[in-house]
């Protein structure tokens, strides 16, 4: 298997080799969605890194033997493994890959971000959002590089580790792809839910945002404008414009930060009516191509273009609804059941 994979060679069937967000972005340019070119490191370079490392000390069953209730065991063990993945060097081979793609896709000189895409991550029944790293506007080859085994480390971060051996999750089946994609400097950027996430409503798209990049959205250190649409009427029924005091932007020698917003755009709407039926109508086919409600991240760039980061399925209501369905016992005659009802109406 190749260490590297552009978007357009995969899709969701791929999450094996390509992650939970790689194999989401990948189906996203199959489905015609505008996305920030890129491309997947693979768990094939992933999986060469760590046979190397266990061949001088085990790391798997040192984790699947870890009591998750036990905080400190936990850190310790994260603290040993992390600073085995950063500290061991990729094979040339793998090295010489990601840095010839890289070239290839930002022979401008772009910065990209490094966005951690793990095996286990945006599954239907499980959604390990948030527990791994992403690096924003990193600036060169051995930068990227460095990020991409930072990547590799955080699938060793004390909140992985519990999550997976809370939910048993085996270790031998999980390995972190990583996504390398162009940066997009964001006018503005947030998230997208084709399911309401406070009711559960499925024929609303709410839409939240902010100035700036959308990790200071994901992250909630500010809150942002929040919209409620008619997925198919498109009114707009909720608008919450919130006092957005800071934006997160490109920071000079690579990485992010924060910088007060100006007075007059602090209260003023991050999108306009427009972009939010873009955003509608974007979320819409989405949602059609996966076939359940979405979860998604957007950005809009300078010149008003609409960019999705991530899609994955909506978790929180779809788990309330699996619990809240009646269990029905199958008939071995489907027309039993049916005259069953008959029978049972004409004795009373």
């Amino acid at each position: 298997m190749k260490s590297v994979a552009w978007f357009s060679e995969v899709g969701i069937a791929d999450r094996p080799t390509a992650g939970g967000k790689g194999g989401s972005l990948g189906e996203l340019v199959r489905a015609g969605i505008a996305v920030p070119d890129g491309f997947v490191v693979t768990t094939a370079a992933f999986e060469q890194f760590l046979e190397a490392l266990e061949a001088k000390e085990p790391i798997r069953p040192l984790v699947e033997a870890l009591d998750p209730n036990d905080l400190d065991a936990a850190t310790r063990l994260s603290e040993q493994l992390r600073a085995r993945v950063i500290g061991d060097p990729m094979t040339g081979e793998v090295e010489t890959a990601l840095k010839d793609a890289l070239n290839q896709l930002c022979a401008d000189q772009r910065p990209v971000a490094v966005r951690s895409s793990a095996t286990t991550e945006d599954a239907d029944d499980a959604s390990f959002a948030g527990l791994q790293d992403t690096f924003l506007w990193v600036l060169d080859g051995a930068s990227m590089i460095e990020k991409v085994r930072e990547c590799w480390a955080s699938l060793y971060s004390v909140e992985s580790m519990t999550y997976r051996r809370k939910h048993g999750l085996p270790e031998a089946g999980v390995a972190m792809a990583v996504v390398v994609q162009r940066m997009v400097e964001a006018k503005c950027a947030g998230v997208m839910f084709t399911r309401s996430p406070t009711t559960g409503d499925k024929s609303v798209i709410t839409i939240e945002g902010a100035w700036g990049l959308g990790s200071s959205v994901v992250s909630g250190e500010i809150t942002p404008d929040k919209w409620v649409l008619g997925k198919i009427t498109g009114e707009i029924s909720q608008r919450d414009i919130s006092d957005k005091h800071a934006r997160q932007v490109p920071a000079p020698g690579g990485g992010i930060q924060e910088i007060e917003n100006e007075a007059e755009i602090r209260s003023a709407p991050c999108l306009t009516d427009d972009d939010l039926q873009a955003l509608r109508a974007i979320g819409r086919k989405v949602e059609k191509h996966y076939g359940k409600p979405q979860d998604i991240e957007w950005a809009l760039d300078q010149d008003g273009k609409v960019l999705l980061l991530q899609s994955r399925p909506e978790t929180v209501w779809a788990q309330k609804d699996a619990k809240a369905a009646p269990v029905v016992a199958k008939e071995a005659n489907p027309i039993a059941h049916v005259m069953g009802l008959f029978t049972a109406g004409a004795k009373k």
